[in-house]
Parts: structure tokens; C-alpha cells; sequence
């Protein structure tokens, strides 16, 4: 529903035939950037801030440009990109890119591809990535200790710096073995092209980095790569026949794509590299060892698309397990339930939890209750008619319940700010009179922020963070905030891998229900008449249902990594001070 700026979207394709051969039997030269396009296209979800798209030549001649990139901001950048496409820019391997900025950056500047030239092909570079960095701090600071100076203070600039540098030492060791075999001129060229050995350079690059990651990569000799965390926060997939290789953020993108049954598409695991060569032949690497599988649960409940087989069993049954919990908050009066959902992400958790109802119940009564309209143009519109218009980008169904005799049960994938349910939500559906609102969440309450590519990265911003805080004002427990303040300041001092979450002591003095009872204090508009009761998805309920994707780190506080812990810490620290500095 509050729709969360998501990590990003990466697509591959190398094309493993003579580029006329995708010609004559496809009738087009452009066969590679049609399936690129469409790779794109069906990842839209994944960013609507920009996109970008990479291409290499293997055949084109010295004084003639191999390696092409165009870029471009906006919804429609993708179409805009592909409009720039001609005949020229053809080449065996492509790479895309849809961007979400996590960091607040904003820019043409900070959209991928990013690009490191160089006159000898080998040490050209172009990295693209859904990727967010805990310590770049560290990485910068390793950096210039070897004295480079990068240009921009990002993660994506500088992974580009520091793999570039060791794509450089790669072809220096290549240029000194081609020497001792008495090699000269072209033909060291020859040799460190046709030599070059990506592991090397990602197992020298990716071992400084701490977070959640899949790292895509081309150089101007013809390499082609993909490396996923060790953690498996961030997912990739791939497959390959014998005339492409292809590799994308989600798994329905691919069988979409290329026509595939799900069991032709693998997955990527933890720590592996897809690494494919100048020749095109393929194998996988381990570049780092794999670590205790951290599988981000949040692509499964939200940010992937739920047309994939295994996404859409596992939203139906966070749907299907709500049952018990919401047939105790209507007390066991399904008759006069009507049952309905947010549009549009909690729509397969709503088929879940009305089939959960039917095997106790028979039939249920359903409703398509509200309606999302188009996104209204607020920008002409100062602080006060923005709000109000955002408040209207929901409508409801008029007399799709019987006013003061119906309760109200409506699901959701999350409720993360709590900000739409406040303005927009809960005053529409008012509108209808239900006796009762039960306001579900197929997810468990989200306390804590993300740092491995998502963007949510304040306590503040949370709506249970915010009423904790308000319940421990209530009951003058301050020496608790004070505490914790304190014990996030000496885990900082400790070494990082060291450090534990301190934040999570703020949440124990309080059940699941006092928070609950709490948000709906917070979010309920002052001239509503129904009551409203939350209902969110268990911890337990979560891993029953996405048993395969254990990464609960936003409600648990359990971060995977240790820059995750560092973070949440210095992140607590931060709302503390903030808060002291505006009561001064």
C-alpha cells in the first residue's frame, strides 16, 4: 500500500551464436535488445526512478567504438533508452538496469550502468548492480589509503573504482606472463584478452563488502559476470541453452522471456558468480564462502512479482494463516463479515485468507471495498492540497457493505510508515459505516530498518517503532531509552563483527497487542466512528509460509551481516540526539 523505493532490477544476456545467426532466423538484428526490452519491462516493478542498458562488440575493429551505454530518468526511461538503439550499438553481450535509489541520490550521474574506460579493451569495466553497501565507509577509506582518489562518495562509484583496479592488476599479471612467453605487440593483446580470469578479480574486489547484493558486470574483452552475496539477501537467476545465456532479478522474467517452465531457470546461490568468457563458455564459481542462508523474506511477501509459482503458494499461505487471528477479532461473526484487500500486492494474500475462511466456514462474503485510482499529479499543489490529494488516490465501493451490521476485514501486504492508512485509508472506509475494521498485515509489525538495498533506513520512519516510543513515554520508562542509548554507544566502540543489536531491548517490555492497540491510536483520524482492530502476520507464521527465505531482519532485528548491526545502532543513537536536540 505505502509504497517502499525497492532495491533494483538487473537483466543479462549473452548471446552465444555469430550475431547473423539471430538474424536469419529471428529477422532481426535487434533479437538480443528485444528480449533486453522485455527482460526490462516485466522488472518495471523493481524501479521507476531510471533505467539503463550496456552493450559489447567482440568484432568490432580498433578505432571503432565496442562498448556502448545509453541512460536516462523517469518512468518512461526504458522505452526512452530503447528508442536510442540503433544498429551500431549491436553486440553479443548485453546488460540492463532499473534503478530505486536507496541512498537518496538522484541523477543521471547515479544511474547504472556505470563505466571505467581505458584504451586497452581488457580494462574496460561496466557495472550494474541491485546492490546496497553497509561499509562503504570502510571500502573508501582502503581506497585512498592506496592513494585513489575517487570522484563520488556512492557504493556504486566506488565498487567500479576498486574492482577496476583489480580488473587492471588481472590484465598487468596477463601482460607479464605473455611477455615471458615471448610474446609481443597484438599478440599480448590476443593472449590477455582470450586469459582473463574474472574469479580473480571478484574474489579480491567483493571480499571488502558487507551487505545485500547482486553485482553484474562486462568488460570491453568480452566478459560477463553476476555474483550474489554470500548471504543470499538478494536474489538472481539465470539459464542457458545453446543459443543464450540470460540472467535476471526474478524467475518469471525469465520463463516469460525466453518460454520456460520454472524447473528450466536456476538460481544463483550465496556467494556464486555466473562467470562467462570471451569464448562464451560459462561455469559457476564460489567467490566467497556462503554464509548462513539470510534470503530476503520482504521479496516474497511485496517486492517480487507474485506471478512466480513458488511467490504466489507462499503469499496465499501468509493469507490462509491469518484465519484463526481474524476470526477472534470479528468474535467468530463471519456471517456479517465482509472480507476485501488493498490494491493491488495483497491481492494473492487475500485469496489465501478467503480460502482459509472457507474450509471453516463454507462460503464467505467478498467485495472489492477499495479501488486505486491513477496517481494524481500533486506537483502544482502546496504541503496542505498535496495532502489532500493524495488522500484520494484510494476510492471505495459505495454500498458494498450494510452500514452499522457488517464488520470489515481488509488485508494488506504490510503497514510500514502507517502514513496512507492515517490520511487515506481508514477515512474512506468510514465512509461506508462498518461496524468494525479489522486491518490486516500479511507481515509481521516491521521495527526495524533495512540496509542491504530497500529504503528504509530510519527508526523514526516506522509506524511500531513510533509506538513503542509513545508507550514507553506513557510509562515514564525513559531510563530504558537512556540505557539503550548508552549500550549502542559502547557496541559502536567494539569491533564491527563484534557488535550486537541493542535496539531490540526497547520493544521487549511490550506484546505484539499493546503496540498494536497503540498504532491504531496513533493512525486513527480524530472524527472516525468505527473501531479498528490490526492484525500482523506472526514471526512464525512467516517462516512457515517462505520457509525458503529466512532474512526477517525488519521484524526481528536479526541483520545477517554485521554492518546491519552497526547501522540499526548508530541509527538509534541518531533518533535520540534528534529528539534531545528539538527539545532544547
Amino acid at each position: 500500500m505505502e509504497q517502499l523505493k525497492h532495491e533494483c532490477g538487473v537483466a543479462m544476456i549473452r548471446l552465444l551464436k555469430p550475431l547473423d545467426y539471430y538474424e536469419k532466423k529471428y529477422g532481426t538484428w535487434a533479437y538480443g535488445f528485444n528480449k533486453l526490452y522485455l527482460m526490462m519491462e516485466k522488472q518495471h516493478n523493481r524501479g521507476q526512478e531510471g533505467a539503463g542498458i550496456a552493450s559489447v562488440s567482440l568484432k568490432n575493429e580498433p578505432g571503432t567504438e565496442y562498448m556502448f551505454r545509453e541512460k536516462a530518468e523517469g518512468k518512461d526511461a526504458i522505452t526512452e533508452i530503447f528508442s536510442r538503439v540503433t544498429e551500431e550499438m549491436k553486440g553479443e553481450l548485453l546488460m540492463g538496469h532499473l534503478r530505486y535509489s536507496t541512498t537518496g541520490k538522484s541523477g543521471l550521474t547515479f544511474v547504472h550502468p556505470f563505466l571505467r574506460r581505458n584504451n586497452w579493451r581488457a580494462k574496460n569495466l561496466c557495472l550494474c548492480g541491485n546492490f546496497n553497501m553497509t561499509n562503504i565507509d570502510e571500502v573508501f577509506q582502503f581506497l585512498t589509503a592506496q592513494g585513489q582518489s575517487p570522484r563520488i562518495y556512492g557504493d556504486s562509484y566506488i565498487t567500479l573504482e576498486l574492482m577496476g583496479h583489480r580488473l587492471d592488476r588481472e590484465v598487468e599479471r596477463l601482460f607479464v606472463e605473455a611477455k615471458e612467453q615471448g610474446l609481443e605487440g597484438t599478440a599480448i593483446t590476443d593472449y590477455i584478452d582470450n586469459n582473463v580470469e574474472m574469479a580473480n578479480v571478484l574474489k579480491k574486489t567483493m571480499c571488502h563488502y558487507d551487505g545485500g547484493y547482486v553485482m553484474c558486470g562486462l568488460t570491453g574483452s568480452g566478459e560477463m559476470f553476476s555474483v550474489r552475496d554470500p548471504w543470499g539477501i538478494r536474489p538472481a537467476f539465470w539459464y542457458q541453452d545453446d543459443e543464450i545465456i540470460a540472467l535476471a532479478s526474478e524467475r518469471p522474467v525469465l520463463q516469460t522471456t525466453f518460454d520456460l517452465q520454472a524447473e528450466d531457470v536456476r538460481e544463483l546461490n550465496p556467494g556464486q558468480a555466473l562467470i562467462v568468457r570471451k569464448n562464451g563458455e560459462s561455469h559457476l564459481e564460489q567467490i566467497m564462502p556462503a554464509q548462513e542462508l539470510s534470503a530476503c523474506s520482504f521479496e516474497r511477501i511485496y517486492f517480487s512479482r507474485g506471478s512466480d509459482r513458488d511467490i504466489y503458494q507462499e503469499r496465499k499461505r501468509l493469507g490462509e494463516q491469518l484465519t484463526p487471528a481474524i476470526l477472534k477479532a470479528i468474535d467468530g461473526d463471519v456471517t456479517n463479515t465482509v472480507f476485501s484487500y488493498i490494491p493491488n500486492t495483497a491481492e494473492v494474500a487475500y485469496y489465501g485468507m478467503t480460502d482459509g475462511f472457507r474450509k471453516l466456514h463454507g462460503d464467505v462474503r467478498t467485495e472489492k471495498v477499495v479501488w486505486k485510482d491513477i496517481k494524481m499529479r500533486t506537483f502544482i499543489a502546496d504541503n496542505s492540497e498535496r495532502n489532500d490529494l493524495a488522500a484520494h488516490v484510494y476510492d471505495i465501493s459505495y454500498g458494498s457493505l450494510r452500514p452499522y451490521e457488517d464488520n470489515l476485514v481488509i488485508i494488506d501486504d504490510s503497514i510500514v510508515r502507517g502514513t496512507t492508512l492515517r490520511e487515506s485509508i481508514f477515512k474512506i472506509l468510514d465512509r461506508l459505516h462498518p461496524k468494525k475494521i479489522v486491518m490486516v498485515s500479511s507481515s509481521p509489525q516491521i521495527r526495524y530498518p533495512d540496509y542491504y538495498g530497500i529504503d528504509m533506513a530510519r527508526l523514526e520512519e516506522f509506524c511500531a517503532f513510533r509506538a513503542t516510543m509513545a508507550l514507553i513515554e506513557e510509562r515514564g520508562l525513559w531510563q530504558l531509552v537512556n540505557d539503550t542509548y548508552l549500550t549502542c554507544k559502547q557496541e559502536l566502540a567494539k569491533p564491527k563483527e563484534q557488535m550486537r543489536n541493542c535496539v531490540r531491548a526497547v520493544y521487549e517490555p511490550f506484546t505484539v497487542d499493546e503496540i498494536n492497540q497503540k498504532i491504531v491510536e496513533m493512525l486513527r483520524p480524530a472524527d472516525m466512528q468505527a473501531p479498528i482492530e490490526l492484525v500482523f502476520q506472526s514471526i512464525e507464521g512467516l517462516h512457515e509460509a517462505c520457509p525458503n527465505h529466512p532474512g526477517d531482519w525488519y521484524f526481528t532485528g536479526h541483520y545477517p551481516t554485521p554492518g546491519g548491526n552497526k547501522l540499526v545502532n548508530q541509527a538509534f543513537i541518531n533518533y535520540v540526539e534528534q529528539k534531545l536536540k528539538r527539545e532544547q
